[in-house]
C-alpha cells in the first residue's frame, strides 16, 4: 500500500546560508589573524634577506635568499626599540646581519673576525688575532694587484691604533693594517671576499646594538648572470637550497 510523500511546507528550505556580510567578516578576521601572525614572525624571529653583491663569496652568492634567525640575538621590538633577551651573543666566525653603518635602512651580512678586547692586524693578506694567524678556509682572493693606501681607512683606524704603532708613518691598506684594539661592545667585520668587500677596514666597528641576526638557511637560490630568460625560474641553484651558511 503506498503512502502519500510528505510535501515540504510552505516556506521551508535546504540549509541557511550565512548572510553576505557575516561571510565577508569572517574573511577579514582571517586575513587579519595570518597578518598579525606574519608580523609577530618576521619582527621577533624569522626575516628574509637577499644577497646583494659578491662580498661574502663563496660562502653566499649573489642571488641567494636566506632566512634571518632575530631571535639568536634578541629581537627588537617594533616601535619601543626595546631588545627581547638574547639565545647568546655573537661569536668570532659568526656571520651577522646588522644595520649598515654607510647606508640607513640598509642591513648588510658579514663574518665576525674580532671581538671586543682583541688586537686585530693584517699582514700581507693574512690576519692575526691576538698576535695568533687565523685559519680562514673561507676566505678568497680574487685580485692580485697591490692595493695602495687608503685615506679612509687612516682616517678611522688612527684613534684604535695598538700602542707602540707609529701614527706619523701609519698608512693602510686593504691587505696590511692594524694593529687595531676592538673597544667593549663592538665587533670587527669583514667579506668572505676580501678583495671585494667594502666592511669594517674601511668605516669601523659594528656595535652590538645594530646586529640583527643570523643566516638561518638559503631557502632560494638562482644564478642571476644567467644567460637564459627569467634566470629567476630558468637558472636556480637547486644544490643550494636548504644548506646553512657556515
Amino acid at each position: 500500500m503506498s503512502h502519500p510523500t510528505k510535501q515540504p511546507s510552505r516556506g521551508q528550505s535546504g540549509p541557511a546560508r550565512k548572510p553576505f556580510r557575516q561571510w565577508a567578516w569572517e574573511w577579514v578576521k582571517s586575513i587579519a589573524v595570518a597578518l598579525a601572525i606574519w608580523f609577530v614572525l618576521r619582527a621577533l624571529l624569522v626575516e628574509a634577506f637577499r644577497i646583494p653583491s659578491s662580498s661574502m663569496e663563496r660562502t653566499l652568492l649573489v642571488g641567494d635568499f636566506l632566512f634571518v634567525n632575530k631571535a639568536l640575538y634578541g629581537a627588537e621590538v617594533p616601535f619601543i626599540g626595546a631588545r627581547l633577551p638574547a639565545i647568546r651573543e655573537p661569536r668570532l666566525g659568526d656571520i651577522v646581519v646588522f644595520d649598515s653603518k654607510t647606508q640607513p635602512g640598509v642591513k648588510v651580512v658579514k663574518r665576525v673576525v674580532a671581538m671586543p678586547g682583541d688586537t686585530l692586524e693584517m699582514r700581507s693578506n693574512e690576519l692575526f688575532r691576538n698576535g695568533v694567524l687565523q685559519p680562514e678556509a673561507f676566505t678568497q682572493y680574487v685580485d692580485s694587484m697591490s692595493a695602495p693606501a687608503d685615506p679612509e681607512m687612516r682616517a678611522w683606524q688612527l684613534e684604535y691604533l695598538a700602542p707602540g704603532v707609529d701614527r706619523d708613518t701609519y698608512h693602510p691598506t686593504r691587505s696590511t693594517w692594524g694593529p687595531l684594539i676592538v673597544p667593549g661592545g663592538q665587533y670587527f667585520v669583514m667579506g668572505d671576499n676580501r678583495d671585494n668587500s667594502y666592511d669594517s677596514r674601511y668605516w669601523g666597528f659594528v656595535d652590538r646594538r645594530v646586529i640583527r641576526g643570523r643566516p638561518l638557511i638559503v631557502y632560494y637560490s638562482y644564478d642571476h648572470e644567467s644567460w637564459r630568460a627569467l634566470p629567476f625560474l630558468t637558472a636556480i641553484r637547486f644544490e643550494r637550497i636548504g644548506r646553512r651558511p657556515e
